[in-house]
């Protein structure tokens, strides 16, 4: 199958990578279309351990051509910076990444607008502080929007931001009144020598991935794309407004890389065994039971911080209505679980298989915010198991009851399992 989409089906921090990093030598091509440095990848392959949030996960097979394609948006300090991490850990770049003229440019004003517009105490979505909203408003609005190209021309990319700056320091200004933070302006002048000496570290990278892209279905070649963020955070389908600024559906794909959907022939859900949310929203299967309680129990044994935040996750059962719901969006094929040894030890565990809203059942998801606070879960109790599970590599060194879980799971989502996930390592993996 020449195209194939691994897409998180929850609200992000799925473990995606590892199913990206899993699959990675079956493909000529691995690509990111979406998000930017507020999407991070963990992998540990050789007992080396690599924190990605720009940079696609295939950047750590060499004989796989890693693309950013242009429906991400590019800090460029971080994008160098990732580069330098790989390379201190033995891996070389050099023609093996490529990054889209067209993907657009984070900028300092991106990330003051966004500290100003979060620090009120009302209309707060809970971002990542990266810039990345304020950049895709640019982008849509068109005025102010820079793409990475633009970069390698200096005296255009001097007059663009002359113009660009000077409006930004106004719009920042009116935003900063009654906040106590001062606000310096801007110097377009500054920011421009800045980002021209990025473009020369950069420039190496930069083509025309759409296409690339295009160029390597002709040829046969065979290409894996992989979702920023979850399903639920997508900006249409979402849970909105506390959603990305993207659209992480596999729907993105065809903006965000220039690729026609026909393209893709396999879509691959993740999900986690049990549910984790970043940042403000509603969530009707959370553990909020304070320090000493079950969701902090899953926390620490899950390593459940924000990859590019640091931020503590929330956690909460597996629900069922919201993965059949992404499930469905997403029109995946197969799912994988990632995380089951973190359940072990739990003498029973829940499954969200409905919802009360108002007193009524519900099997459908409501992803209007001010709807889905209304639900209250309905769960499915099953039993726990208390046996370490990381060593299992078939699905019969598996515990009853874990293959039980994992059963049930199938019927509720109506998709196969195919991967198992018992552990943060590549061999840590069960294939169904």
């Amino acid at each position: 199958m020449p195209g194939t989409c691994v897409v998180g089906l929850q609200w992000g921090d799925e473990a995606k990578g590892k199913i990206v990093d899993l699959l990675g030598d079956k493909f000529d091509f691995v690509v990111r279309y979406n998000g930017g440095a507020n999407a991070g990848h963990t992998v540990v392959a050789n007992g080396k351990t690599f924190k990605l949030s720009l940079l696609p996960t295939g950047v750590i097979r060499p004989n796989v051509r890693s693309v950013i394609g242009n429906g991400v948006v590019i800090y460029p300090p971080r994008f160098l910076e990732e580069v330098g991490q790989l390379r201190a850990g033995g891996i070389e770049l050099s023609g093996s990444l490529v990054l889209s003229d067209h993907a657009h440019v984070i900028f300092p004003y991106h990330m003051e607008e966004e500290r100003l517009a979060e620090s009120g105490a009302e209309g707060k979505i809970g971002t990542t502080g990266r810039g990345i909203g304020p950049c895709y408003q640019d982008k849509v609005g068109r005025r102010f929007g820079i793409r990475v190209g633009e970069l390698l021309h200096p005296a255009h990319l001097r007059d663009r931001l002359r113009y660009v700056v000077p409006f930004k320091n106004r719009l920042m200004a009116a935003f900063a009144n009654g906040h106590a933070s001062a606000l310096k302006p801007l110097d377009p002048e500054a920011i421009s020598d800045e980002y021209l000496g990025y473009a020369e570290s950069i420039r190496p990278y930069v083509t025309d991935t759409s296409r690339l892209l295009q160029d390597a279905f002709r040829d046969g070649k065979r290409v894996l794309f992989e979702a920023a963020q979850g399903s639920l955070l997508d900006v249409d389908h979402g849970t909105y407004p506390y959603v990305t600024s993207s659209s992480s559906l596999p729907s993105g794909i065809w903006g965000g890389a220039g690729v026609p959907a026909k393209n893709i022939q396999r879509i691959i859900g993740v999900v986690k065994a049990y549910t984790t949310r970043v940042g403000k929203g509603p969530f009707p299967t959370e553990l909020d039971d304070g320090p000493e309680g079950l969701g902090e129990r899953i926390r620490k044994i899950g390593r459940e911080y924000g990859t590019v935040t640091g931020r503590p996750r929330r956690v909460g059962w597996f629900d069922a209505v919201a993965v059949r719901y992404t499930a469905a969006l997403a029109g995946a094929d197969e799912i994988t679980v990632m995380l089951l040894d973190v359940l072990s030890g739990l003498p029973e565990l829940n499954l969200c298989t409905a919802y009360d809203i108002d007193n009524e059942r519900t099997t459908h998801f409501p992803s209007d915010s001010f709807q889905l606070e209304r639900c209250r879960p309905i769960y499915e109790t099953i039993p726990g198991w208390r046996e370490d599970i990381t060593a299992a590599r078939t699905l019969s060194d598996l515990p009853t009851a874990a293959r039980q879980y994992l059963d049930r799971i199938e019927e509720l989502v109506g998709l196969r399992v195919t991967v198992v996930s018992v552990g943060p390592d590549r061999v840590q993996t069960i294939l169904v």
